[in-house]
């Protein structure tokens, strides 16, 4: 059974410890297979618990101190402060959770949404979203920023991890139209598909949304839809007719 991590860094957030990790070191097997860490996955139980903790142990902290939320598509953010059980904000139904906290990793569970990991290390605040298309539409990724300013910190830099591509996100004309009613100019995140069907360009939209946010923010570059050998894909699964999928883990601490 392969143990060895892929985690990936970027130079954007070199002054904290983080990591996207892939699929690959990980306990889960069938549909699974690979690093697994999807609590609300029909994997099995210990083999998630084997993966987040070969997960808290690359980070360096023990699998107690891997804090994450119950992710529902929301623009709702938790603040995790000096004293907060990790194990009650797990139950927390959010998209976003912030710290000012050392020796607490914060993550977040992604299969083709974006995993985006912010920090300001000056000001010692760290920050993780979820923000699918609903949730970056709705306002998660501005709701993340201003929790972690509310804590402190003004210089905020931010990655987005691997997530879909425009190439892969085709969707259909009301999928758009949702995007247009809310800004016309939204219009730029959409291209024309092979099928006639708009294309859906996820990380530049969230981009766009960091940057307006005053964050200075970079892409990772890795589409999760078209490398499964590295990246669980929502997507890919689907359209392959598979019962599940696995979900990634991104993570990052002081």
């Amino acid at each position: 059974m392969q143990t060895t991590l892929e985690i990936l860094s970027h130079p954007l957030l070199r002054d904290v410890r983080h990591g996207f990790f892939t699929r690959k070191g990980g306990a889960s097997s069938g549909l699974f297979s690979g690093l697994n860490c999807g609590r609300r996955s029909t994997d099995q139980s210990e083999m998630v618990i084997l993966n987040r903790a070969r997960v808290a142990t690359a980070m360096g902290i023990s699998a107690d101190a891997l804090a994450t939320v119950k992710q529902v598509h929301s623009a709702r953010v938790v603040t995790l402060a000096d004293g907060d059980a990790i194990a009650a904000v797990a139950d927390t139904e959010a998209d976003g959770i912030v710290t000012a906290r050392r020796g607490v990793a914060l993550a977040v569970l992604t299969a083709d949404c974006q995993p985006i990991l912010l920090a300001d290390p000056e000001a010692g605040v760290i920050g993780a979203c979820h923000a699918g298309w609903r949730g970056a539409l709705d306002g998660i990724i501005e709701a993340t920023v201003d929790a972690m300013r509310a804590l402190g910190a003004s210089r905020i830099r931010a990655v987005i991890g691997p997530t879909i591509s425009q190439r892969a996100y085709e969707v259909g004309p009301d999928f758009m139209d949702r995007f247009l009613a809310v800004d016309p100019g939204h219009q730029r995140f959409f291209g024309g598909g092979p099928n006639g069907r708009p294309l859906f360009d996820l990380p530049s939209f969230g981009l766009a949304r960091l940057r307006d946010a005053g964050v200075d923010a970079e892409w990772s570059g890795h589409c999760t839809y078209s490398d499964p050998d590295k990246f669980f894909s929502y997507r890919r699964a689907t359209h392959e007719g598979e019962a599940d999928y696995g979900r990634l883990i991104s993570a990052i601490m002081l």
